[in-house]
């Protein structure tokens, strides 16, 4: 996999951290990689929809590092989204982190919602990023997984139309810093620290279906 330069030094943080991921959050991550490799064993698609509340941050991130490092580690046939609660916008901080990590973006338009495309390879086709609601139209409407990025979607929402299952895959909100000295800091703290979780689950994955074919 050919990905651009900037994104592999990036990876060397990420491998770091994914050292430290503690033991309760290993426990919820292995069953999610077993639902993962299940589905790909049994030869059907993966989808997976990452919810929060606005869909600006935690759910873009761990959409688009889910959809990295499905192709990073050859997980075929995994379909990453992401949505809300409520509809905002795509939040500019959490792009320009991407972008500072090695991922390209661009916007498709200049309105409150911008649809942007996010590339991390020349191989593989960009990844189409606005905020929605979990259940638009441009997302799965059954057989995904929830994942909850955000406690406060995970308890608005006790039941996701359509959802075969559930994992509260929860992450603290960067938008506490907002304009604040350390905004840059936390914002790539929290997308390596999400990024390091996917790597984990998806390589996991890779070596269940590996184990099993």
């Amino acid at each position: 996999m050919n990905i651009y330069p900037k994104i592999e030094q990036t990876l060397l943080a990420v491998k770091s951290a994914a050292i430290n991921i503690p033991s309760e959050r290993i426990e919820l991550l292995d069953k999610f990689a077993q639902y993962i490799a299940d589905k790909r064993i049994k030869g059907l698609p993966v989808n997976l929809i990452f919810i929060c509340t606005h869909n600006s941050r935690r759910s873009h991130l761990s959409q688009i590092w889910g959809q990295f490092f499905a192709g990073f580690y050859g997980v075929h046939e995994v379909f990453c989204s992401s949505g809300g609660t409520e509809a905002t916008a795509f939040n500019p901080r959490a792009v320009k982190c991407l972008k500072d990590q090695g991922f390209r973006t661009t916007a498709g338009s200049d309105d409150t919602n911008p649809v942007y495309s996010v590339t991390y390879s020349d191989e593989y086709q960009p990844i189409k990023c606005f905020s929605k609601v979990y259940d638009h139209p441009e997302n799965p409407r059954k057989d995904f997984a929830a994942v909850m990025t955000c406690s406060d979607a995970d308890e608005a929402c006790p039941f996701i139309p359509g959802a075969e299952k559930r994992f509260p895959v929860r992450y603290e909100d960067p938008k506490k810093f907002d304009d604040t000295p350390l905004e840059e800091e936390k914002y790539n703290e929290r997308s390596i620290q999400i990024a390091s979780e996917m790597d984990y689950l998806f390589s996991k994955s890779a070596a269940i279906i590996g184990g099993n074919l």
